[in-house]
């Protein structure tokens, strides 16, 4: 006679779309029995859990790469639309299911959710388990002696580094078994997470391979290539010192102690400073997503209070010169141009265009936050609003507002050469490279034979930096009262 079928288990799909280094994956195919992978547009939630319309697009081609791996494995991704307190518990009476597992989140609305799904399965004797996968620490974890949350970040890097110990590697399995079940779901196509008309993110297709191939792709050329020289060549915008993890990362498609095993893997064949340096930024990350666990309103609340009395001035014109990349300041507007063609921006200008809409614009951080949010990849709840409020001053561990960047000396500086200005201006390429980024300090001469025509093919600024600075730092003494004198 046959045997009776083990109760299935629900394996629920977030930010964590991979079958490697997946503790929840790990925990239901233990447990026995089939499994029904499972991913949920959530109510009022049209991008289906990506941040911005530019993380739409790289959430479709995952959700179709993680159905892939699935259907190799012989099983499938069910994808549906519902409140998961209703949806889950629904699931498991369809389909008589003895366990839900899924990888924690810790944004706060996520988290509520999570805790009220949990008890209510395990007062239907379903068992409800919860796993850490996206982060190298837990956030309950990690405190002071003193039993607080950290908000300084070295302190926070030394405790992480005397405790920390990266989990062994979890393969991905070679088969997930199915069911028969009658869970159609939705179809992927449905959702509308694709621009269409226009298509803005034509360009992606060739820059960037959503998924957990894509992952383990770019680690590998990261570790092959640009992680040497990382620590001393980061900085420069022009270079391919980065490793283009970051999206991966934001949707889970790569574990962040699988980066850190294969970084560690390298310190003995390579200087110790550009693993160190890189893995820095990793837990830089965590410090982010640890903030967030403790200020749940971290994308709109000053952390430092007093900036809740700064007096900004908010300006369309300027935003809207500022998201186009039409400053006039060419550092500046290259960032932002990258950022529309590829949904990603290399991290040294990210904090120079950052510091010009906050410190020259004198426009509210959370406009920035707010454009990020949408036209980056890797925008994430807490990375985004965490690394605003440190450029504005108002975060933990912020840099001081009176820190401010002068655009042209940070161009002049990371991009000597203007070869990442060239890339994204080329309207100022036949600029020699002494003005490359000071086209308004051109001779007329000079901009005629570059074919440049300020105000016509390029911009006048259309701020001074050094008036915009004095009156940012006349702006914050209004703020606040340790602010040193000039």
């Amino acid at each position: 006679m046959p045997q009776p079928q083990q109760p299935p288990s629900i394996l629920w799909f977030r930010r964590d779309l991979r079958l490697a280094d997946n503790v929840a994956l790990d925990r239901a195919v233990k447990a026995g029995g089939p499994i029904i992978c499972l991913y949920v547009r959530e109510p009022g939630d049209p991008l289906a859990g990506a941040n911005g319309a530019a993380q739409a697009w790289w959430l479709h081609h995952s959700l179709a790469a993680l159905d892939t791996a699935l259907r190799a494995r012989g099983n499938r991704l069910v994808t549906m639309t519902g409140d998961p307190r209703h949806l889950l518990p629904w699931i498991v009476e369809q389909t008589a299911a003895g366990a839900v597992f899924w990888n924690r989140r810790y944004d706060g609305p996520g988290r509520e959710t999570d805790t009220e799904i949990k008890a209510t399965l395990k007062e239907k004797g379903v068992r409800a388990e919860s796993a850490s996968g996206f982060l190298l620490h837990d956030p309950m974890a990690l405190k002071t002696q003193q039993g607080r949350h950290y908000s300084v970040y070295t302190p926070f890097w030394k405790a992480f580094e005397a405790t920390y110990q990266p989990p062994a590697a979890l393969p991905p399995p070679d088969a997930i078994p199915s069911g028969t079940f009658d869970l159609d779901g939705e179809a992927l196509d449905a959702w509308g997470l694709l621009p269409t008309k226009p298509n803005w993110a034509a360009g992606f297709e060739s820059l960037w391979q959503p998924g957990e191939d894509g992952a383990r792709t770019s680690l590998g050329a990261f570790l092959r290539g640009a992680l040497g020289g990382y620590a001393e060549r980061r900085d420069f915008p022009g270079e391919t010192h980065t490793s283009r993890l970051s999206p991966h990362l934001a949707f889970g498609e790569i574990s962040p102690h699988a980066i850190w095993r294969s970084v560690s893997s390298l310190k003995d064949k390579m200087d110790q400073d550009d693993p160190t340096r890189f893995a820095k930024e990793i837990v830089w990350r965590d410090f982010a997503w640890h903030t967030l666990f403790h200020n749940p309103r971290l994308d709109s609340v000053n952390l430092d209070r007093r900036f809740d009395r700064f007096e900004w001035r908010p300006s369309e014109k300027d935003l809207l010169a500022w998201q186009r990349g039409e400053t006039g300041y060419p550092v500046v507007d290259a960032g932002m141009r990258e950022l529309w063609h590829t949904g990603t921006m290399h991290n040294r200008v990210r904090m120079i265009v950052a510091s010009f809409l906050i410190k020259d614009l004198l426009i509210d951080w959370r406009a920035g936050e707010r454009w990020f949010r949408d036209t980056l990849l890797d925008a994430d709840a807490a990375s985004n609003p965490f690394n605003w409020q440190w450029v504005a001053g108002c975060g933990a561990d912020a840099a001081p507002f009176f820190r401010i960047f002068n655009p042209t000396l940070q161009g002049e500086k990371f991009d000597a050469k203007g070869d990442y200005v060239r890339r994204w201006c080329p309207e100022l390429a036949r600029l020699p490279n002494e003005l490359i980024h000071r086209p308004f300090d051109a001779k007329p001469g000079v901009l005629e034979r570059a074919g440049v025509r300020l105000a016509d093919t390029y911009p006048r600024p259309i701020v001074d930096h050094a008036k915009a600075r004095d009156a940012a730092l006349a702006a914050l003494k209004t703020t606040r009262q340790d602010v040193p004198e000039d």
